[in-house]
């Protein structure tokens, strides 16, 4: 590590797409501080990464907790280095009926997903603002964008997160801190394995123009484009759907035009 090593702050690092993400970094030389509310799982992603000379440090950290946040926070900075990247990764969801969905299921997926993702983006901007700009990434959903059926609670906290993207790059980008979002449609990460049953596979893999569910290496490396000031430095307020062709994919029976 040098001074000029950039480091990012990762949510959700400790599995899926964050950790992917953290993996990406590694190996495109940035430092990563990695937050997961998971500590088992933060055990196995300090031990898979002590190899890397103290540039990967993860701590266990409820992204809700305002005090939690900022303790990490300053713990990255303290011990890698000025704060330049940023992806809000952390998030849960679930696939539920509208009217089998209940406020308690509502409250608790907003919670995590939005009010979480704005406690560690107003963090990591603070950070950012004093030490001239970086970028941030928060990972949104292709839910939050068309209506999906069973996402009245995950949808709405998608498309929450979208527009807050948008806010937030309209007042963060006088710091020098651009801010972006990443839709991602179906991705095989342990989330979607818990909730995507055969039935709801077969109707994405007919509707994704790839056929196929993404990979979060995938995604990673988007999230690791939006973040490289190299490859990025004039993008902000996007949403990227990496998605296979979903949102743009209309009526799929080409065959029978």
């Amino acid at each position: 590590m040098t001074s000029q090593t950039p480091v990012a702050v990762i949510t959700g690092a400790a599995s899926g797409i964050g950790l992917a993400t953290v993996r990406a970094l590694l190996a495109g030389g940035w430092c990563v501080g990695g937050v997961d509310r998971d500590s088992d799982a933060v055990a196995r992603a300090n031990r898979e990464f002590e190899t890397h000379g103290g540039a990967a440090v993860f701590r266990a950290a409820d992204i809700t907790d305002e005090t939690a946040v900022a303790d990490a926070v300053a713990g990255f900075e303290a011990e890698l280095g000025p704060l330049k990247g940023l992806v809000n990764s952390a998030g849960i969801g679930r696939d539920t009926p509208f009217f089998e969905t209940t406020p308690a299921m509502f409250r608790q997926i907003h919670e995590v997903n939005v009010v979480g993702t704005f406690i560690v983006a107003k963090a990591v901007a603070a950070a950012m603002r004093r030490t001239g700009g970086g970028a941030i990434v928060n990972i949104a959903s292709v839910s939050g964008l068309p209506g999906n059926i069973g996402r009245s609670a995950y949808g709405a906290s998608k498309g929450a997160v979208i527009t807050l993207t948008r806010i937030m790059a309209v007042e963060l980008g006088r710091y020098g801190i651009r801010v972006n979002a990443v839709a991602p449609g179906p991705i095989e990460t342990p989330m979607v394995q818990a909730h995507h049953t055969p039935a709801v596979r077969q109707e994405w893999n007919e509707r994704v123009l790839l056929r196929r569910y993404g990979t979060a290496e995938e995604i990673a490396e988007a999230n690791v484009f939006l973040l490289d000031e190299a490859r990025s430095a004039y993008i902000t307020g996007q949403i990227l759907a990496v998605d296979g062709g979903f949102t743009t994919g209309g009526l799929l029976g080409l065959d029978r035009a």
